[in-house]
C-alpha cells in the first residue's frame, strides 16, 4: 500500500475530478457533511455507556464522537507531519489533510450504532436468532445475508450510511471511508485470522459488498483472501481505533467518578499510572474541587497517550503499510498496562453497574418489540403469503416517508427489505425508540373523551 493511493479524494459516483479548493479540502468537506447530517445529530440522544440522566457531565454518543474526533485529528496531524517530512511523494499533502481524514472518520465512527448502547446491536442480532417470527426471514435469504442479520454490526451499518448519496447519506471521500473501516471484511468468512485485530468483527453488509470492493481497489488495500473478500486496514484506521480506545477508557472513568460509581482515589490512581513522571500531586492541591482535579488529570493523560500512540504508529509504519502489522496501537505503548487496568476495572465496576444493566435490559425489550412489529408488517406486505391485516398496515404507516418510499419504489429481495427496517430502527434515538414502542403497545395512547 502507498500513501498516494490511500489518500484518494474520490467519492462514489464522481464522474470527473473536481477542482480542489485552496481553502477547503475535500477531507474538510467530509467533516462538514458528517457534522451536519441527520445520523450524526441523532447521536445526541443515544446512550454511550450510562443512561442519559439529568447531569450534564455524562457523555452521549454525540459528545463521545466529538472527543474521539478531536483526539483523532491530533493523531493524524502528528503522524502526517512526520510522514510528509520523510516522503517527497506527499508534497501536495499537508498534516492538516491527515488530521482532517482521521478526524472525519473518527467523528463518524458511531453513526451506525443503534439506540441503547452496545446492547442495541445485541438486541437486533438476538431478535433474528431467537424470535420465532424470524424463521420466515431465514428461509428467504442466503447464508451470508442471514449472518449479517444475526450478527448485526454497527460498523457495517455506518459504512452503509456513509456511502449513500441521498437523503440521509453522506458520500464521503474514499480516503475517509477507508480510515473509517476498522474491520475490512464481510460477516461470513471461511477462516478468521484470530491474530489480526481488523478481522475480529466485520465492516460491511452483503448489500455493500461491491462498493467495498471498489473502495479497496481505489485505495489499493492489500487483499488477505480473495475467496473471503477480506483486506488489510487502511493505515489511518489504526489511528481512529486508537482515538476511540483513548477516549472511552479515560472518559468512561471520568463519567464513573461523576456518577459516584468510582471514588476520587481510584480515578486519580488510574490516571496517575498513565502520567507517570508528569503526575504532580502538589499542583493538584491548588485546584478546588475533585471534579476539576479529575478533569485536569484527564486532559494531561490524553496528551500523554496521543504522543505515545503517534510514536507507536511511526515506529510501525513500514509494517502497517505492508499489512503485516495488525494490532491495536494502544497495546504497543508504555501506558498499555495502565489502560488495561482501567479496562478491567471499568468492566467490573462501571459496565456492570445496575444503572447500565437496567438500560441494557430495557433496550432489549424495546428493540425486540419494534423489530417484531415492523419486520412482520414489511415482510407480509411485500413478501408474505399470509394476509396483510389492518393491524400490519397501521404499523407499516408508522415508518417514515423515506423508508416507505424506498420500499415501494421498486421490488426488493427479502434481505433488502429487512435492511430498510433495520436502517430505520438502528437510526432511532433512545427516546424516539421508546416512544414508538409505547405507541405500538398502546401504553402511551390517550383517547378522546366524550361527555
Amino acid at each position: 500500500m502507498t500513501w498516494k493511493e490511500l489518500l484518494s479524494q474520490e467519492r462514489f459516483g464522481d464522474k470527473k475530478k473536481k477542482d480542489v479548493s485552496p481553502i477547503r479540502s475535500e477531507f474538510e468537506v467530509d467533516f462538514d457533511r458528517i457534522i451536519f447530517s441527520q445520523p450524526f445529530r441523532r447521536l445526541q440522544d443515544k446512550t454511550q455507556v450510562f443512561p442519559l440522566p439529568e447531569m450534564d457531565f455524562v457523555h452521549t454518543r454525540l459528545t463521545h464522537s466529538l472527543e474521539v474526533s478531536s483526539v483523532g485529528r491530533s493523531l493524524g496531524k502528528n503522524v502526517g507531519a512526520a510522514l510528509i517530512s520523510q516522503n517527497p511523494d506527499l508534497e501536495h499533502i499537508t498534516p492538516y489533510d491527515f488530521g482532517a481524514i482521521t478526524g472525519a472518520a473518527a467523528l463518524a465512527h458511531d453513526v451506525g450504532n443503534p439506540p441503547f448502547g452496545h446492547s442495541g446491536e445485541e438486541a437486533i442480532s438476538d431478535f433474528f436468532k431467537n424470535n420465532p417470527k424470524s424463521i420466515k426471514i431465514k428461509n428467504e435469504v442466503s447464508e451470508a445475508e442471514w449472518n449479517d442479520l444475526t450478527r448485526f454490526e454497527g460498523n457495517a451499518q455506518g459504512f452503509r450510511l456513509l456511502i449513500r448519496n441521498n437523503l440521509q447519506g453522506l458520500n464521503i471521500t474514499k480516503a475517509t471511508l477507508g480510515a473509517f473501516t476498522k474491520y475490512p471484511r464481510p460477516s461470513l468468512v471461511s477462516t478468521q485470522e484470530a491474530n489480526r485485530k481488523s478481522q475480529k468483527k466485520y465492516g460491511f453488509f452483503q448489500s455493500e459488498k461491491s462498493e467495498f470492493e471498489n473502495l479497496a481497489s481505489t485505495l489499493q488495500l492489500r487483499q488477505l483472501s480473495n475467496a473471503d473478500n477480506t483486506w488489510c486496514r487502511h493505515p489511518l484506521a489504526f489511528l481512529v481505533e486508537a482515538a476511540d480506545d483513548i477516549c472511552y477508557n479515560i472518559i468512561d472513568l471520568e463519567d464513573g467518578f461523576g456518577l459516584g460509581i468510582v471514588s476520587y482515589q481510584e480515578a486519580e490512581s488510574f490516571l496517575a499510572n498513565i502520567l507517570q513522571e508528569r503526575f504532580q500531586p502538589e499542583k493538584l492541591k491548588a485546584i478546588p474541587g475533585n471534579q476539576e482535579k479529575i478533569g485536569v488529570l484527564r486532559a494531561v493523560a490524553i496528551q500523554v497517550l496521543v504522543q505515545q500512540v503517534t510514536e507507536a504508529f511511526l515506529e510501525n509504519e513500514k509494517d502497517i503499510l505492508s499489512g503485516d502489522f495488525d494490532a491495536a496501537l494502544t497495546n504497543q505503548i508504555p501506558a498499555t498496562s495502565a489502560l488495561k487496568a482501567i479496562s478491567r476495572f471499568s468492566v467490573e465496576k462501571i459496565y456492570r453497574s445496575r444503572q447500565v444493566l437496567e438500560k441494557e435490559a430495557a433496550g432489549f425489550e424495546v428493540i425486540s418489540g419494534l423489530l417484531e412489529a415492523f419486520v412482520e408488517a414489511v415482510f407480509l406486505k411485500f413478501h408474505g403469503q399470509e394476509k396483510h391485516s389492518h393491524r400490519h398496515e397501521s404499523i407499516y404507516r408508522l415508518l417514515p416517508d423515506y423508508s416507505k418510499y424506498k420500499l415501494e419504489e421498486k421490488e426488493h429481495s427479502v434481505y433488502e427489505s429487512i435492511l430498510l427496517v433495520t436502517d430505520f430502527i438502528s437510526g432511532l434515538t433512545d427516546s424516539t425508540a421508546l416512544s414508538i414502542f409505547r405507541t405500538i403497545k398502546g401504553i402511551a395512547f390517550q383517547g378522546s373523551r366524550r361527555g
